[in-house]
């Protein structure tokens, strides 16, 4: 039907004012983002976990179904405006069936496990001697060789306190010195102890450890010196093979694809609990936020959003997509940014203006801090890629259930949730939208197609998964990290 040119004109005009209503700003992304939204993925994280063994970790059936349940939003519900893919990789996965520690009366001592943590003979453990070790808070206890000098730990069990340098070396000098095994004590009371990781690839090189109370430690230590001769019995019963499991990448199909704005959020949990805070916050944001996007148009730039797997073992799924990534495929990302423990309970935060000024218009505190080996952050910004991150902060006194059981639905401060949701929104709006001050990508010259260009990249990203992984506790120098 031919239509007169005064109707076309009106038609025309008619389209226009529907597109430019539906143009993605960051005030429209920032009314999207609603507290009850948010509460409803948490809930359904939790329930995830719940119904699994209390988990969502890498290779445990919590994971996958944490997996299906962002699949089931890209690739179901928003499949129209998003395109999505699994990346799948193969990490070896670690878990204490068993660990006891019975102290010199034959009493039972509340314990906590390292992952990674080399098993004991069975069914027995081993039994020996209690040796003392030197505290120094400063440098920290055991860290260096010249603490181990003149200490007899030889066919003992080596009591040793926790705190400033990896797990992994200490029980590395430990055994370097004949201990047959380290007790350690943590470096704060009470028993809400965070779980360290020793590394996959510290599998067959170390001792077997235990974690126990400040105040048991302490004790110990007391009675040692003043000459008691203390017995007890390290059991640790562990298994660790190779699984595969997988990253979830989604990216709009409008805007640019040389250049890309990325958000990730890794998306396991710690064994010992369901990871709401750690890391159900900032993959609730994400998914929040990729279902507001999908409403408008007009953004000049792609979107790509990314759940991590197994960040919680050294932060491996980023890693293994970054080092993944040609030099062509990294130019295109443009900005990344990171959303890890966004919701806690006393809540503090991160990041660059953009993030900044909307959090500080809602009167909330932001400081300033620098990447170190804490989180999915660390494979971009090796790659000189402009990079932001935010998080809430870990530990006494901002989240006391950091990696614990207790990390569920009762730890999230909604409101801290809500305004750094609405600010990741905000930011990924404004950039989506222009690049004006974006810095381009630090880059190195080496060309990784000739030999030496292959040996030193692997080399480089073998280096920055071992940092990563000892630097671990969900890893986050900026996040009070514990090692």
């Amino acid at each position: 039907m031919k239509v007169p040119g005064t109707a076309a004109a009106a038609l025309l005009l008619s389209a226009t004012a529907i597109a430019t209503n539906n143009l993605l700003t960051a005030d429209k992304l920032e009314v999207d983002i609603k507290t009850e939204e948010l509460q409803n993925v948490l809930w359904n994280l939790n329930k995830i976990a719940t119904d699994n063994g209390g988990n969502r970790a890498f290779g445990e059936p919590g994971y996958k179904a944490s997996l299906d349940f962002i699949l089931e939003r890209a690739q179901t519900r928003f499949h129209r405006e998003m395109d999505t893919f699994v990346q799948p990789f193969n990490h070896t996965y670690d878990k204490t069936l068993e660990i006891k520690v019975t102290g010199p009366e034959g009493e039972d001592v509340f314990v906590v496990s390292p992952m990674y943590n080399p098993a004991t003979p069975l069914p027995g453990g081993i039994t020996a001697r209690l040796a003392d070790t030197p505290v120094d808070d400063q440098r920290g206890s055991g860290c260096f060789p010249d603490q181990w000098q003149g200490v007899d730990v030889t066919g003992k069990l080596a009591l040793v306190k926790r705190g400033a340098c990896a797990v992994a070396i200490k029980l590395t000098l430990a055994k370097e010195h004949g201990a047959l095994g380290v007790i350690l004590y943590n470096e704060e009371p009470g028993t809400a102890i965070a779980v360290p990781t020793l590394g996959a690839e510290n599998i067959g090189l170390l001792v077997p450890a235990a974690i126990i109370p400040l105040e048991v430690g302490e004790g110990w230590k007391t009675r040692l010196a003043a000459g008691e001769d203390l017995t007890a019995t390290l059991l640790v019963d562990a298994v660790s093979e190779t699984r595969e499991t997988w990253n979830i990448i989604s990216e709009t199909k409008q805007g640019d694809p040389n250049k890309v704005i990325m958000l990730g959020a890794h998306l396991d949990s710690v064994q010992q609990g369901p990871g709401i805070n750690d890391d159900g916050s900032g993959t609730a944001a994400l998914l929040e936020i990729m279902g507001s996007v999908k409403q408008y148009d007009g953004f000049s730039h792609k979107i790509r959003f990314a759940w991590w797997g197994a960040e919680e073992s050294g932060l491996v799924g980023s890693l293994y997509y970054t080092s993944q990534l040609s030099e062509n495929e990294a130019d295109k990302i443009k900005y990344y940014f990171n959303y890890d423990m966004i919701g806690s309970p006393e809540p503090d935060g991160i990041g660059p203006q953009l993030l900044e000024e909307y959090l500080v218009s809602k009167g909330k505190p932001v400081t300033h801090g620098g990447f170190g080996t804490g989180s999915d952050f660390v494979g971009f910004v090796e790659l000189g890629i402009p990079t932001a991150a935010l998080h809430t902060g870990a530990g006494a006194p901002f989240d006391a259930c950091y990696h614990q059981a207790c990390d569920d639905l009762d730890n999230i401060h909604w409101e801290a949730l809500t305004v750094n949701a609405r600010a990741a929104a905000r930011a990924l709006a404004n950039l989506a939208n222009s690049l004006e001050g974006v810095p381009a990508r630090q880059k190195t010259s080496l060309n990784r197609r000739t030999r030496r260009g292959v040996i030193q990249s692997f080399q480089k990203w073998a280096a920055v998964a071992e940092e990563a992984s000892h630097g671990h506790t969900c890893s986050h120098k900026g996040k009070k990290q514990r090692v």
